[in-house]
């Protein structure tokens, strides 16, 4: 079997449990108000502006023998720059202060999903990173675009505010594949075991985060 399947394999339950999150289960519904999702958005913008800072953090620490790895994080750099701005823009456009989100702190969760990541590829293993892009990716093609098209409708708000959920979710389709290409090359038995860990470990972190985002469905129907 190749270690793609072996990782989606070794992660399901994990996985489960956050498509399991209510906030996950009823915003791809479009069962969310609007405060809750700009509340995400400020959340998202917490965590994607460390991505590129992440990928040169881990591509720095790779050893001469896994350059090849490192070619694959500078690509991944290229695609990921200035995606927090795409966040801020969303605010703007769904009615939020994108000023105020760019200046708030993070909430408790997203902070410490952030440092267990800056850990693993800075003091750890750096090919850990890829167990990351696996859970952030693999949620993306899943759910966001499916989460854009409802929470548009039901809140009424422009296409242009979902430029971050719309695009990741198209993009990240061909970035799976992607994924999926670069991942089966590893063969280091403790590589593979760092990327597990840290797609299980990042799943759990996830859906922490998901669950400090205010929301109350119930609130919707009483409103309506």
């Amino acid at each position: 079997m190749a270690f793609f399947d072996d990782l989606t394999a070794a992660t399901t339950e994990e996985r489960m449990a956050l498509y399991a999150v209510p906030l996950i289960r009823d915003g791809v519904h479009g069962n969310i108000g609007r405060e809750t999702y700009i509340a995400y958005l400020t959340q998202a913008y917490h965590h994607v502006k460390h991505t590129v800072p992440l990928l040169m953090t881990a591509a720095s620490r790779l050893p001469d023998e896994k350059n090849w790895i490192r070619k694959a994080y500078a690509e991944y750099i290229e695609e990921e720059i200035g995606h927090e701005e795409w966040i801020l823009g969303d605010i703007a456009k769904s009615g939020g202060d994108a000023e105020a989100a760019a200046s708030s702190n993070p909430n408790a969760a997203t902070e410490l999903m952030v440092a267990f990541a800056y850990d693993m590829v800075s003091r750890r293993n750096p090919v850990a990173f890829l167990g990351m892009v696996f859970v952030l990716e693999g949620t993306s093609i899943n759910l966001a675009t499916q989460a854009a098209d409802a929470i548009r409708q039901s809140l009424g708000l422009p296409v242009e505010a979902f430029s971050y959920l719309l695009s990741h979710g198209s993009l990240d389709v061909k970035h799976m594949a992607f994924f999926e290409e670069l991942v089966n090359r590893v063969d280091d038995p403790i590589d593979r075991a760092a990327i597990v860990h840290m797609a299980k470990m990042m799943f759990k972190l996830f859906a922490d985060v998901f669950r400090s985002i205010p929301h109350d469905a119930g609130a919707l129907g009483r409103a309506a």
